[in-house]
């Protein structure tokens, strides 16, 4: 990892962290949902830096959680380390920005599912609540992120644009 990554990486870290500590106002909760605006942003943009700084993003994000939540909230955001991985990978490999997001949502999504089965809700809560609050709040999150890549586009690698 080049010094400009860790860098960056370093920055959005400390953000997925102090996002769910500090910004508890942004927290919307439809029992046994929660979500943070923004909470997803430094997974997003880590995607566009590299693979590795997204799995230190994603871990960054699970810490923050883990400090802030309940245990199965820090178990849903253990979900960016993946999501953020898989999106940062294809991105890697061409894809644009946009199209890693829309495809890493699913991912995401299903793994947010898949963390909060172990503590017994109904299947609705886990399906309905989880899975289709997650779908929303991935989509504005990509939106907030896709917003501030292209305001950021000057700082960060050549060929950003693009993406």
């Amino acid at each position: 990892m080049k010094l400009k990554e860790l860098t960056i990486g370093a920055m959005l870290t400390a953000l997925a962290i102090i996002i769910p500590i500090q910004f508890s106002f942004l927290r919307i909760v439809i029992p046994p949902f929660s979500a943070t605006l923004a909470a997803h942003v430094p997974m997003l943009l880590s995607m566009l830096i590299s693979p590795p700084v997204a799995l230190m993003v994603g871990v960054g994000s699970t810490i923050g959680f883990l400090l802030s939540s309940p245990v199965y909230v820090a178990a849903r955001a253990a979900s960016h380390i993946v999501a953020g991985y898989v999106g940062a990978v294809m991105i890697k490999h061409g894809k644009p920005a946009i199209v890693a997001y829309a495809l890493t949502l699913p991912i995401h999504a299903v793994l947010e599912v898949l963390a909060v089965i172990p503590f017994g809700w109904t299947a609705y809560k886990v399906l309905v609540v989880v899975g289709a609050g997650t779908v929303i709040h991935h989509i504005v999150d990509s939106a907030i992120a896709l917003s501030l890549a292209y305001a950021l586009q000057p700082f960060l690698k050549p060929g950003f644009a693009r993406r």
